[in-house]
């Protein structure tokens, strides 16, 4: 199974036929304490990133949407500061990089830009949204998965290897603060074309 034969398994069409529960935008609060916990109880903090991961439609009302959430993000980031870029993947997906050193803003931000491509329609064509810590200089991400409604932690590891340990702590301290995904088939890798960068890059 290729990359992006696996990405839309894991957070596409199987995850949705598979999904435990609906997929909620206000779940996305959740890592407003949980990257308190992070820091406190883990040592992990905020990378100052957040990103929202979706699947383009050809079609210019999909392209209003985007440019919808691009307004917004504008109009806020006047208030909190937070940068928005979009950009595209080497796999054809979209998505939304956010950058601010203050976390609830990501967060809020994050919550904006989701909430609005679910008001107009197109729910069904956000994947993911990740949220990215460090810890000497080592990445974790926590991805919510919005086919599955769930989280699950990421902690890449030099070039496609994973910080396994490091992921099940994660799960441990931070399970019932986050609903965290309990199939690990669905814990699926966000791999960056080049080791060392986001998934986004």
């Amino acid at each position: 199974m290729g990359l992006l034969d696996g990405l839309k398994s894991a957070l596409g069409m199987k995850a949705e036929a598979d999904a435990t529960r609906d997929a909620d935008p206000e779940d996305l609060f959740g890592m407003s304490t949980a990257y308190l916990t992070m820091e406190a109880d883990l040592g992990y903090a905020p990378s100052g990133y957040a990103a929202l991961c979706f699947a383009d439609v050809d079609s210019t009302d999909f392209e209003d949407t985007v440019a919808s959430v691009e307004e917004i993000l504008e109009a806020g980031a006047a208030e909190t500061g937070t940068q928005a870029e979009f950009t595209s993947d080497a796999h054809g997906y979209e998505w939304v990089v956010l950058e601010d050193d203050d976390f609830e803003d990501l967060v809020t931000s994050i919550h904006f830009a989701a909430d609005q491509f679910i008001e107009r329609g197109y729910g069904s064509r956000l994947l993911a949204a990740l949220f990215a810590f460090e810890k000497d200089d080592q990445p974790a991400y926590w991805v919510y998965s919005f086919r599955r409604g769930d989280y699950y932690p990421f902690a890449p590891a030099g070039d496609h290897e994973r910080a396994s340990k490091v992921e099940l702590k994660l799960q441990s301290v931070l399970d019932g603060e986050l609903s965290v995904e309990d199939d690990k088939e669905y814990w699926y890798p966000l791999w960056p074309d080049t080791p060392g960068g986001h998934p986004w890059e």
